[in-house]
């Protein structure tokens, strides 16, 4: 641990690891375990590339690891930046 890509690309694969653990623990898991291998070998490739060759290179890559995540793992769920006061408001239609 002695680059930020070290830490950075931990730290991503530290979320896959939580990600993964909540989604397995469902009755039907939405999602396979080698599309977390893909994710993980993502994370463990921009590392290589940021301590290695060059900074630009490893911050494309870890790019393509979120848009991986984002559009294979859809992660995160629709609503999730939503609070439940932005719903339920008084007077509100809805309500």
């Amino acid at each position: 641990m002695e680059t930020f890509w070290d830490w950075i690309t931990v730290i991503a694969f530290g979320g896959l690891v939580v990600l993964m653990l909540n989604r397995s623990s469902q009755e039907n898991p939405p999602d396979k375990l080698v599309q977390y291998l893909v994710a993980a070998a993502g994370c463990a490739i921009a590392n290589y590339i940021g301590n290695e060759y060059s900074d630009i290179g490893a911050a494309v890559a870890l790019g393509l690891v979120a848009v991986f995540v984002y559009k294979v793992l859809k992660w995160p769920p629709a609503g999730f930046f939503s609070r439940d006061s932005d719903h339920n408001r008084p007077g509100d239609k809805n309500s």
